[in-house]
């Protein structure tokens, strides 16, 4: 049996980690997504300790579940992962270490942020009021990450996937 691979997809709100990685999941053989906002969404959304801690537990059983098991071959897990330490945390959850770990920071130019923004916001898919953070986020975090980046200011998702698939396989 071949090793798994773990491919971790960061980046700020709106740069296409979601879109991107349910993309690559077609591409990819045997393939599982996780989504670390799935693990928490509620209504409303309150972000305590106690939510934090189980949040994190939920992302650190799902992630366990999927490397223990044998059907899937590749496990992709997106979400906002600010610096490298919280990709350190994630990967300190596991249990198995018998994968090989790719990871990348999806980024954009400010102006197809602040575009893709105001299409989410346009459908009711985000809140108004948010977008300054947001962009303190892509310049002070993402850029300067460990990982492999990929500019999605003018490609589709479906490019960033298919780059993503090239660099894994």
């Amino acid at each position: 049996m071949r090793m798994k691979n773990l491919i971790l997809i960061t980046g700020t709100s709106c740069v296409g980690k979601t879109t991107t990685s349910t993309k690559l999941v077609k591409l990819l053989p045997n393939c599982v997504f996780l989504d670390g906002d799935w693990c928490w969404y509620a209504d409303p959304w309150t972000v305590t300790d106690e939510t934090k801690r189980m949040a994190e537990k939920n992302m650190s059983f799902l992630l366990n579940s999927f490397l223990d098991c044998s059907v899937y071959e590749n496990v992709i897990f997106s979400w906002i992962l600010r610096n490298d330490s919280m990709i350190d945390m994630v990967l300190s959850w596991l249990k198995n270490k018998d994968y090989k770990l790719h990871k990348f920071s999806l980024i954009c130019s400010e102006n197809a942020l602040k575009s893709r923004y105001q299409n989410d916001i346009d459908n009711n898919l985000r809140e108004s009021g948010k977008l300054e953070a947001i962009l303190q986020g892509l310049h002070n975090h993402f850029v300067e990450m460990d990982t492999i980046k990929i500019d999605t200011s003018d490609i589709t998702p479906e490019q960033a996937a298919n780059i993503i698939y090239d660099h894994i396989y």
